[in-house]
């Protein structure tokens, strides 16, 4: 990626340092409603182990999530009813990221990439979940508030070893 002005690179890391904490913090829904914008896509791509040859293992068109707003919203409300067994206790979960790349292209949509280590607890359990991987993301000004309109996260892994994908990259 080119390199941004250190005032645009500066921006989207507050931005990514702001989203990691509302996320860690449990504030779903403040996240939803203040980061993302209605035209979101969110996908986690399904990967496979492949020859060198046969590319990077993604599987065009089949992932674990492929989200829009709607139902992002629905993941939301679900967690903050009775009926969230699987996160509740809610896990305890650090978003982790690094090596930010951005660039702005010339229709004012901002590029970025990062490295994501997400580090879960769950319970009382003493084995950790951690899930890494490659972040694509797509941000908007929407009334001069900048918002996620696309994210693709690349795992690094092919079988993913956690109970349920409840949780946001």
């Amino acid at each position: 990626m080119s390199g941004p002005t250190s005032d645009l690179h500066a921006e989207i890391r507050d931005w990514m340092y702001a989203e990691a904490e509302l996320l860690d913090d449990g504030f779903e829904r403040k996240w939803l409603e203040t980061m993302v914008s209605k035209d979101i896509v969110y996908q986690v791509p399904l990967r496979q182990t492949v020859e060198r040859a046969r590319g990077a293992g993604w599987v065009d068109g089949t992932y674990h999530l492929d989200e829009r707003y709607g139902s992002l919203e629905t993941r939301v409300a679900r967690n903050e009813t009775q009926y969230a067994w699987a996160e509740d206790p809610p896990s305890r979960i650090r978003h982790f990221v690094t090596n930010l790349r951005v660039r702005e292209d010339a229709d004012g949509l901002v590029r970025a990439r990062t490295n994501l280590l997400v580090y879960r607890t769950r319970q009382d359990g003493v084995v950790p979940q951690m899930l890494s991987g490659e972040r694509w993301d797509v941000l908007r000004r929407e009334d001069g508030v900048l918002r996620l309109l696309e994210r693709r996260m690349l795992l690094d892994l092919t079988a993913i070893g956690t109970h349920n994908l409840s949780i946001f990259f």
